[in-house]
């Protein structure tokens, strides 16, 4: 399966590019490098990697444009932002950039595959379900029935509240990506009131209290510490 799999590596620092390399290398996957910002729109448009390791600091155009303008021209291809401040987490995902995850700097080769395998094994899932031939996953953990607002968890009615259902539509529609509680206050209320974090706490609370009583051995919408939600049902 990765001998099939070309991955897009943008990094100025050599060692660092090169721990990365070989490492995925090692593991199967056809691998390029780039160091310059500058050169990944134009080797973009010869070639068709599934993911792309992005770093944030890059001499010429810097890593959070080049996301963007990836996102908007090849939004299939999966994005791994790395960066080396966590305080930049943040501003990763609260600029809606459209990064699949990231990576922090100082990380180690194996939490790069396995970052890597998960974003792709994501990517792949959406994918499948966004084909025209795809028919709904009886399997599938939670469904949505979108017309009568209501979430079904093995058939079951979940009884959520506009708000709950909101929220869960949101993260689902984006398996695996983190949302800031900022993001997730702009979908619950259009009419841009003042609430806190908090209140976004709370409503999640009560939705995984929901989807937990239905599907006890399952954890359906994990926490990611400092940052947000995320809908995340494999593994």
């Amino acid at each position: 399966m990765t001998q099939d799999t070309t991955l897009l590596i943008v990094e100025d620092e050599p060692k660092i590019a090169r721990l990365m390399d070989d490492y995925l290398t090692s593991h199967g996957y056809r691998v390029t490098t780039l160091g310059h910002g500058d050169e990944v729109l134009p080797w973009l448009a010869e070639h068709s990697p599934e993911l792309i390791l992005l770093d944030v600091m890059l001499p010429g155009k810097d890593g959070l444009t080049l996301c963007r303008e990836i996102r908007n021209t090849w939004p299939a291809i999966a994005i791994i932002m790395v960066t080396a401040k966590v305080e930049e987490v943040d501003r990763l995902l609260g600029l809606e950039l459209g990064a699949d995850d990231y990576i922090c700097k100082p990380f180690s080769p194996r939490e790069v595959v396995a970052r890597v395998k998960a974003v792709l094994r994501r990517s792949q899932a959406l994918a499948e379900q966004s084909s025209p031939n795809h028919q709904r996953d009886a399997a599938a953990p939670v469904t949505l029935d979108e017309d009568g607002w209501q979430a079904l968890a093995n058939g079951q009615d979940l009884g959520l509240t506009a708000v709950e259902f909101q929220l869960l539509r949101v993260m689902m529609q984006s398996p695996g990506r983190i949302f800031s509680r900022e993001q997730l206050m702009d979908h619950m209320y259009r009419d841009n009131r003042i609430v806190s974090e908090r209140t976004v706490d709370s409503h999640i609370k009560k939705l995984r209290k929901k989807i937990t009583e239905a599907l006890p051995e399952q954890e359906i919408i994990r926490s990611v510490y400092g940052v947000g939600y995320k809908y995340q049902p494999e593994g």
